[in-house]
């Protein structure tokens, strides 16, 4: 793996925080492209992306620390470096959809507008973040003898390595580009409100639920029923797009005339 890409003097360039850049720039770049179909000025895309990705960072951050406290009480100033690695992408949900909901309340744009033209940007920036991860060496899943297998840093002991392990990050950000893809196509008009919003929550608490079943005895730990945190948090969110999807679709489909 490859957590360091150079050195800058004595400034070392992580791959993690070169790729979550990377991930923003695109995601930026998407949601311009396409805020116009929505009547949205593209140029205030780039307000709602930078408290976004503050208000997700903070959220990520938080969330992660409060799962690991222990880890951070010897040296709680790495609470801060989250460039390191260690964000709860849960969490990054949490604190970007207030910060979205608050600009938007202030903008007097609806916030499921907004988050339709958002989501795929989140999947596309998702999956290129976690390709800083499998450089970086974290979120590795249990060992497995597939040919495709990744020994990764032990990181309690830098000096050892796993055995060979899936390669979870590869999964998560194939599974994301995916559900990218798929997104994009649900923005085409016309579609009711929401859905597109909707759907990720339910693509994306699918891939995680799935994904999870293999991290969980590496990176992941069991909460409660034989699943992991992560994948209780996953399953509210499928049923919550899913059942917010098909009335976003059903009372769209009444509204529009049939000819």
């Amino acid at each position: 793996m490859y957590p360091i890409l150079f050195h800058l003097g004595t400034l070392e360039v992580r791959s993690y925080g070169v790729m979550i850049v990377l991930g923003f720039v695109l995601a930026v770049w998407w949601a311009m492209r396409v805020a116009p179909r929505y009547g949205i000025d593209a140029e205030q895309i780039l307000d709602f992306v930078l408290l976004t990705a503050l208000g997700g960072i903070v959220g990520a951050r938080l969330v992660y620390v409060a799962l690991d406290w222990r880890d951070f009480l010897s040296q709680p100033v790495h609470i801060l470096y989250f460039w390191e690695g260690g964000l709860s992408f849960h969490g990054a949900v949490i604190g970007g959809g207030l910060a979205v909901a608050f600009l938007a309340r202030r903008k007097g744009i609806p916030f499921l507008r907004l988050a339709d033209v958002l989501a795929p940007s989140v999947a596309l920036a998702y999956a290129v973040g976690r390709i800083g991860c499998f450089l970086g060496g974290c979120c590795y899943g249990v060992p497995t003898d597939l040919p495709w297998a990744c020994s990764f840093h032990d990181p309690f002991n830098p000096h050892i390595h796993t055995p060979p392990s899936h390669p979870t990050q590869i999964y998560a950000s194939l599974s994301n580009l995916l559900i990218f893809a798929l997104l994009t196509r649900m923005q085409r008009p016309p579609h009711p409100t929401g859905k597109v919003f909707w759907a990720y929550l339910v693509l994306y608490g699918v891939y995680r639920f799935v994904v999870e079943f293999w991290r969980i005895g590496a990176t992941s730990t069991v909460l409660a029923l034989g699943l992991s945190d992560a994948q209780w948090v996953s399953i509210g969110m499928v049923l919550v797009g899913a059942v917010q999807w098909h009335r976003a679709v059903r009372l769209w489909r009444e509204r529009t005339p049939v000819t």
